[in-house]
């Protein structure tokens, strides 16, 4: 699960950028072509260095380290910064779901009346 904050500045309203319904994909949207994506950590370390070259892009976020990461979406020659907080880590938790489970029935339960 993430926590996206936005870039508010109006120069920054030309890229859209949100979470999707499940908070796990970070989807961007211009009318611009985004030229470059890339993301800093706490440790000042790059966990996405990418040429997106597109209109739109979707980036799941399940790579990324949990914390706080400085998101950087190029549209040359402006610089879009935003923050994504990854509140869990999501690729452990996906091992986790689906790791070797199975379904089972449901049991039955009979009722015995006393009298």
């Amino acid at each position: 699960m993430a926590k996206l904050e936005k870039n508010k500045n109006i120069e920054a309203k030309e890229l859209v950028h949100y979470l999707n319904e499940t908070r796990d994909t970070l989807i961007l949207e211009s009318e611009k072509k985004i030229n470059y994506l890339y993301t800093i950590n706490k440790n000042y370390g790059r966990e996405y260095d990418l040429y997106v070259n597109a209109k739109s892009f979707k980036l799941p976020l399940k790579k990324l380290s949990k914390g706080k990461h400085v998101m950087v979406a190029v549209q040359s020659p402006k610089r879009i910064v935003f923050v994504v907080h990854i509140l869990e880590d999501l690729d452990q938790e996906e091992k986790f779901t689906q790791g070797n489970s199975k379904a089972v029935e449901p049991i039955k339960v009979e009722v015995a009346e006393n009298n």
